[in-house]
């Protein structure tokens, strides 16, 4: 049982399974006490709910790192276009007016620091070590490796890695988020900690 989650999560927005958001509960619990976690893709705040509310129980902070115009399956046109976060005046997806509502009805606005930015510029002149790092970013193959190469250096010894949405077969999801994931395994950094439904967890060594 999840402390104060609240009682519509299941209508956020989003793409997180059951199991998926006990295991990120559970390990941002354990880490959080250690130093604050990073999540890279927040979308509406689905998973960054279930990151704040264990970061919260320790006074410390998630923070939810998105440029919040949509992936590359989210854009006009494409398989998980939802036309409820398009701008038409602007042309463009825009997430963070839901997000930012989701985390105010959670009562995670001083939990939460949206970083609204790419990984690139936000990893340029980062300093802050990381106790766990969740990657659910574009799924491109540039963007998954970009978001991993910037922000791995920057989880502490014994922290957590996790990355969303892996899928071994090319019929099921994208490959981009898999190769990262054995990538890290073959690294000789981490501790494979197994998967929990479409959800990889490591531990830096």
């Amino acid at each position: 049982m999840i402390p104060d989650l609240p009682a519509d999560i299941d209508q956020i927005k989003g793409f997180l399974a059951d199991d998926e958001a006990a295991a990120l509960y559970e390990h941002a619990l354990a880490e959080s006490s250690k130093g604050p976690v990073l999540e890279i893709g927040s979308y509406c705040g689905k998973s960054t709910i279930y990151l704040g509310l264990a970061c919260r129980q320790h006074s410390s902070t998630v923070f939810a790192l998105d440029h919040h115009r949509g992936s590359e399956e989210h854009q006009l046109g494409e398989f998980f276009h939802d036309p409820d976060l398009y701008d038409g005046s602007e042309g463009l997806v825009d997430t963070f007016r839901e997000f930012r509502r989701n985390m105010r009805k959670a009562d995670l606005d001083d939990t939460v620091v949206p970083v609204v930015a790419g990984s690139e510029a936000a990893a340029r002149h980062w300093q802050t070590p990381l106790a766990m790092v969740f990657i659910d970013g574009g799924h491109s193959l540039e963007a998954a490796l970009l978001d991993y190469r910037c922000w791995t250096a920057h989880l502490m010894r014994g922290g957590i890695l996790a990355i969303h949405d892996l899928f071994d077969d090319a019929h099921a999801g994208g490959q981009a988020p898999y190769a990262v994931y054995r990538m890290a395994k073959a690294s000789g950094l981490f501790e494979d900690l197994g998967q929990v439904n479409t959800l990889g967890l490591l531990r830096r060594l």
